[in-house]
């Protein structure tokens, strides 16, 4: 049950150094992990952070000043929404925000017509493959991934993530309801 009651709203184009100060700072709870060669590691690409902003698919948790401390970052790949960054500033974590972001990408997800939600996490890391366990993803074998998962595994590997220790996930959703 969430006992954090920030807001969650749609990220604005202003916001963009934030979340990739946000990014910088999440990423911080991986170090001396040996998950990430951090010489490689790289952050998400601005350009494409902007388009996403712009097309709605950034979501923000906000403090009672309305600044972020929490985003999400979705994409449509191959017929699925896929979550390519979720982070909630440590000091915010452990309220619910990350599973609220996650559900408004469900939703919206689900409102669009998508039938499931894609990522990959790192399978162990408490606050990675356990949390979205607990919120409805599942793992995915290596027969199951697609073309385009093969695409995303090699581009980690190119960027310093120990992909044997990783994983993708994916909740079914359930198709919206009509009003009667």
């Amino acid at each position: 049950m969430s006992t954090d009651h920030s807001r969650l709203r749609a990220a604005r184009p202003d916001e963009r150094d934030r979340l990739q100060e946000i990014e910088d700072l999440a990423g911080t709870r991986f170090s001396g992990l040996g998950l990430i060669d951090e010489s490689l590691d790289v952050g998400f690409p601005p350009a494409d952070l902007d388009r996403l902003i712009r097309a709605g698919q950034v979501w923000v948790a906000c403090d009672a000043a309305d600044r972020a401390v929490g985003m999400v970052i979705a994409s449509v790949r191959e017929d699925a929404v896929y979550v390519e960054e979720m982070d909630v500033l440590a000091e915010h974590g452990r309220r619910g925000l990350g599973g609220r972001l996650l559900n408004t990408v469900c939703a919206w997800a689900r409102e669009r017509g998508y039938a499931a939600v894609t990522l990959s996490t790192f399978r162990d890391v408490p606050w990675n493959g356990p949390f979205y366990r607990r919120h409805g993803f599942a793992d995915l074998p290596p027969a199951a991934w697609t073309a385009g998962m093969r695409a995303i595994r090699e581009d980690e590997a190119r960027h310093g993530l120990r992909t044997e220790v990783r994983v993708f996930m994916r909740r079914e959703l359930d198709a919206p309801t009509s009003a009667a």
